[in-house]
């Protein structure tokens, strides 16, 4: 049998930078192979982190083509449309210019505002305030200031900590999620992470403290709710600078007990605040 001594692997873990730290804030390790006198370094799988969820969208899993994608898409603009311009719902023209701007958007956003840093994350937050609009709008309901400032500020803050994923990625293993990552960096979005969370807290504390709803509460003791709010929050930015798993705020909410425990105090609080 022929020897190849040229092709025998040899495998050994090693730190990235420092004292065992990588740049995403953690000891992430990458994996050496040694090809006769060549070292080609691979990165660690974990740090392919988007690849849990991104390749098993439709498209990317190929569970279904780009083609029937877009007709999939065109479908639901045709039936969103028809219902809005049918629809029994007052100010029904008001719902159908909402919905005629966010699909434009989208389209934009798809097309080329998704390659422009921070114009990518302010589009995503006004993606939500649209919807807020538009389900106030069909189930008649009025929409203060304060929810639309407060969807913005949390929509921007948890888009903002989805972008430091990618970041650390990018840092890490110099591979490019998003075209516009490279306009990021860490200090970057520790400092805007930082500037958004201290606005939404002083948003939410000035709206426990409002005439407004103290009045339509019925109690001026909706500033104790402040506290599960912030705790949330902190512990929002510590799984994204400290533990880096800020990749996906849906699996965040599904399995981190202490945000669970903050959301329901909050709302426990709320509710005996209101009625006792």
């Amino acid at each position: 049998m022929a020897r190849l001594p040229n092709f025998l692997v040899i495998i050994r873990s090693e730190k990235l930078s420092g004292k065992g730290q990588g740049r995403g804030g953690r000891g992430a390790k990458k994996r050496t192979f040694r090809f006769g006198k060549k070292n080609v370094s691979f990165p660690k799988v974990e740090t392919f982190r988007f690849a849990d969820y991104k390749c098993k969208r439709p498209i990317a899993s190929g569970k279904i083509s780009r083609k029937e994608g877009y007709w999939i898409t065109l479908i639901c603009i045709m039936i969103s449309l028809l219902l809005a311009i049918l629809g029994t719902i007052d100010n029904h023209h008001y719902l159908l210019k909402i919905l005629c701007f966010y699909i434009i958007v989208n389209i934009a956003y798809c097309i080329k505002l998704k390659q422009i840093a921070i114009v990518d994350v302010f589009i995503i937050a006004i993606g939500f305030v649209l919807r807020i609009f538009a389900g106030g709008l069909v189930a008649n309901i009025y929409i203060s200031q304060w929810i639309v400032l407060m969807t913005f500020l949390l929509a921007l803050f948890l888009a903002f900590a989805k972008r430091r994923d990618d970041v650390v990625i990018y840092e890490d293993t110099g591979m490019k999620v998003r075209r516009n990552v490279n306009r990021y960096n860490l200090q970057f979005m520790n400092q805007a992470l930082a500037i958004i969370a201290s606005v939404t807290m002083v948003c939410y504390i000035m709206y426990t403290v409002s005439d407004e709803v103290i009045e339509r509460m019925h109690t001026s003791y909706l500033y104790v709710t402040s506290i599960f709010v912030l705790a949330g929050i902190m512990r929002y930015l510590q799984l994204t600078i400290v533990d880096v798993k800020s990749g996906s705020p849906t699996k965040i909410l599904m399995k981190d007990l202490f945000i669970q425990i903050c959301i329901l105090s909050w709302i426990l609080c709320f509710w005996v605040i209101i009625y006792f």
